[in-house]
């Protein structure tokens, strides 16, 4: 094995302190709150294939493998027959065959597990790839593949048909912790309870979840905003700094304009959860055409920065292609980060990020991006634009389902006015009681992010 790839294989030398020796696990095991996805569980064990792991910067996926090998050691599986290497260290398609040769050649065992982390960063890696899987190299190989740009996925389902195994399920998405995630991170058994009886929840348990959702809007789902919350009482500078630099360097490795990517995020967090044309993102900035800010939101989209939300044709049950659509950041933390890069300030946590949640009109809309990007790891997700507006819909069983986020204290008759007009719709609200509006389901904000991540029961 080269030298370059010891220190994330340290396996190889002594499968019983791996856990102890590996560089990110050793990260994990000094913060605070431990978080086992139950991502883990899904991941290949028996069956060889291609797979990939797509997810946003900063998110864990590396963490998240390396626990995935502590777990495959701990099943009594060689050391020998799991392979760790870092992209970043690999120049091209030539070197990346060369490198799998090599170190399948070392490796032992009947099935062997290999993994190529930010595999994007390799030019031109889908030709090895393809390559090895065309010469029987992947036989009997378990290949998992990470990018945190998510175009991976689809270059992968496009490149190796026929190629990728027999395994039902080949392509995995990390996202940052939802709500309910969250709530299992720091509960302790409540979320349970509230499941239990999701229609009557103790006053004090609703109480919690509101506090609890008041500090997701602080640090999203990213493990180390909510580490250092829970070790500094605060979100440190340099967390925010590592993340924007992520997107920044990303970015500029593409060919792209720093000035662009500026201009266009500053127009997008000024106009935040505003419905937008890019014709009228080009006019606000120095971009002379509105396809140039297209691409840049497209590319923000595929690294899971941004989530770009289309307008509802109710008809098709599709995006409408014409109409303004919503760009929003796919988590608090990314807003926040986003947000100092764009306007440092000293001690960001007290005097930006707490003033943005405790703001009234941007908490809202920090609210209503919250849901939206919530409901879009699991349905087609849009906003219906008619004679008023519908923050959400989402489709399901061939239909959509209509919801209106509204986080304010009372519901006034012009809120609803749209919403009425559905009879299958309900509202999300700032409410600590279930009820109803002309015969529309009202349910507190949080308890509906909270049952989101199982089943939908749709009467």
């Amino acid at each position: 094995m080269d030298t370059i790839f010891i220190p994330n294989n340290s396996h190889w030398f002594d499968a019983a302190g791996f856990e102890s020796s590996d560089p990110n696990l050793i990260n994990l095991s000094e913060r605070a709150l431990v978080y086992e996805n139950p991502l883990l569980a899904e991941l290949p064990i028996t069956v060889p294939g291609i797979y990939t792991l797509g997810g946003g910067r900063q998110i864990g996926k590396s963490t998240l493998l390396k626990q995935w090998m502590a777990s495959l050691l701990q099943k009594k599986i060689k050391a020998k027959s799991i392979v760790f290497v870092s992209g970043e260290f690999i120049d091209d398609h030539h070197v990346l065959i060369r490198v799998m040769q090599s170190l399948l050649a070392e490796m032992e065992g009947p099935l062997k597990y290999f993994i190529i982390d930010e595999v994007t960063y390799i030019d031109g890696w889908d030709k090895a790839v393809k390559y090895a899987a065309d010469t029987r190299l992947l036989q009997d190989v378990i290949l998992i593949l990470t990018g945190s740009d998510l175009t991976l996925m689809k270059q992968a389902r496009m490149t190796f048909p026929g190629r990728r195994g027999k395994s039902a399920k080949v392509n995995f998405h990390l996202y940052p912790l939802s709500f309910r995630e969250y709530n299992q991170l720091v509960g302790k058994g409540d979320v349970n309870q509230a499941l239990e009886k999701p229609s009557s929840p103790p006053a004090e348990l609703i109480n919690l979840l509101y506090e609890r959702f008041q500090n997701y809007l602080l640090h999203g789902g990213y493990l180390t905003a909510i580490n250092d919350i829970a070790e500094h009482q605060k979100i440190l500078e340099s967390t925010l700094v590592t993340y924007a630099e992520w997107i920044r360097g990303d970015v500029l490795k593409r060919g792209k304009s720093e000035r662009y990517l500026r201009e266009i995020l500053e127009a997008l967090v000024s106009r935040y959860g505003g419905q937008l044309t890019w014709n009228a993102i080009a006019d606000a900035v120095s971009i002379d055409h509105p396809n140039t800010v297209s691409d840049y939101c497209q590319l923000l989209e595929s690294m899971d920065a941004l989530f770009i939300q289309a307008a509802l044709l109710e008809d098709k049950l599709m995006g409408a292609p014409k109409k303004a659509r919503k760009v929003i950041f796919t988590d608090p933390f990314v807003f926040h980060a986003v947000r100092y890069w764009l306007d440092p300030v000293i001690d960001p946590y007290k005097n930006q990020i707490i003033v943005s949640v405790e703001d009234a009109v941007l908490s809202s809309k920090l609210v209503e991006a919250c849901v939206a990007t919530h409901y879009r790891r699991y349905y087609p997700t849009y906003y219906i634009k008619s004679a008023g507006e519908i923050d959400l819909a989402y489709i399901d069983k061939k239909r959509f389902w209509p919801i209106e986020i509204k986080w304010r204290n009372q519901l006034r008759p012009k809120d609803i006015k749209q919403i009425v007009k559905y009879k299958n719709a309900k509202i999300f609200s700032k409410t600590h009681e279930y009820g109803e509006i002309e015969h529309i389901p009202i349910e507190p904000l949080p308890l509906a992010l909270l049952k989101l991540d199982r089943p939908l029961l749709i009467d």
